[in-house]
């Protein structure tokens, strides 16, 4: 490849509609929420109540909440849970258990979320921003620019309906409980560092106070924004980092990820180490196989070795097959060759799994129904 290499302004202004979201219950801490009701003339109880009704039985239904008096409920829905997210389409696949939605943020703005039940376990792909501007050339969101950061309350929505969905039955297989987050929808989410954290901190609280999930089991993915990462590491929720990487030469790196003009591959790299040695969780490796352009067998090498370099134990590879865009001249790498980068990364002693790509046929990288759209 050949080009110079794009440099990434962060300050730059952000395109398409742009608006403050409403407060919402779940953006407040349990202090605030209990503030929240008693301004609203109720119990400071009544806190715990909604609470409750939001995080356990997952609704924001002034109808299911029969434990309050109704004008009590119609006023505390009415003031604290303002409609964010309307799910405006969805496609299926997988017999079902892939559920891809586009979803309508208040202002207009489109994000994204990807359910997927495994036979293990079930997983939410949420998105934190509207669009991205990071400018990724092989992603479909980051084609699309910024329109603006998500609100805690408007990525845990995508969380509570996924949840909502699973516990009703709606996905084949019965019903079942949410067991993972990512965080690999559409936008870099620490980009939107504050929004992201006070969601993961919803995610991971006890009931009735939040979802009460592992943080082992929600995954915060970046492209690589070392002085994010390195705050990330000294939050003390010790949820699974994963670095977008693609490639381990700046030369290649910096035309496909264009924030590596920023930070380099070994800066990279030395935060997501340091993240491991402050918190002791493996740290994932994500690495979209693009066909001729970054899969060489001397691109697997040059990784095992800058990975093994910071020491044995610490990573492990996800290979990608990438997801093609419509009109992309990017696609996904030759099988064989897919084979052979796994076999060397293997060779150089690093966990490697190829990522099973779900939703292949319903427009499964993130950002395609929102581009569709724009159309």
């Amino acid at each position: 490849m050949t080009g110079t290499p794009v440099r990434l302004d962060l300050s730059s202004p952000s395109r398409g509609p742009r608006g403050k979201p409403p407060k919402h219950f779940v953006d407040l801490t349990p202090e605030q929420r209990i503030d929240a009701v008693t301004e609203l003339g109720e119990k400071p109880f009544r806190a715990k109540q909604l609470a409750t009704h939001y995080f356990t039985h997952l609704t924001n239904d002034p109808a299911q909440m029969t434990d309050l008096p109704k004008a009590t409920r119609d006023k505390l829905v009415e003031g604290l849970f303002p409609q964010l997210l309307t799910a405006h389409r969805t496609q299926t696949a997988d017999k079902g258990t892939t559920v891809k939605t586009l979803w309508h943020l208040f202002d207009g703005a489109k994000v994204e979320s990807v359910l997927m039940r495994y036979a293990n376990r079930t997983t939410l792909c949420v998105s934190s921003q509207a669009g991205c501007g990071l400018a990724c050339s092989f992603c479909a969101t980051g084609q699309l620019g910024l329109t603006r950061n998500l609100s805690t309350a408007e990525i845990v929505e995508q969380v509570r309906a996924a949840a909502r969905s699973l516990a009703d039955g709606e996905v084949p297989g019965g019903p079942t409980r949410l067991s993972n987050v990512v965080f690999m929808g559409m936008g870099e989410p620490l980009a939107n560092y504050k929004s992201v954290m006070e969601t993961v901190r919803r995610l991971v609280a006890p009931a009735p106070d939040g979802l009460g999930m592992s943080a082992r089991n929600v995954t915060v993915s970046t492209v690589g924004m070392v002085p994010a990462m390195d705050r990330l590491a000294k939050e003390g929720i010790p949820v699974t980092l994963a670095l977008s990487l693609h490639a381990p030469d700046d030369e290649l790196r910096s035309e496909l990820v264009p924030v590596n003009t920023r930070w380099s591959v070994d800066e990279a790299i030395d935060s997501a180490h340091r993240y491991f040695e402050v918190t002791g969780r493996r740290v994932s490796i994500e690495y979209a196989l693009i066909r001729d352009i970054n899969d060489h067998a001397w691109r697997a090498d040059l990784l095992g070795e800058k990975l093994n370099a910071r020491g044995r134990g610490w990573v492990h590879c996800n290979p990608i097959p990438l997801n093609p865009t419509p009109g992309s001249k990017w696609t996904a790498s030759d099988p064989r060759v897919e084979q052979e980068f796994v076999a060397r990364l293997r060779a150089h002693g690093i966990p490697t799994t190829i990522r099973d790509t779900r939703g292949s046929e319903i427009d499964g990288a993130c950002g395609q129904l929102a581009a569709e759209e724009d159309e």
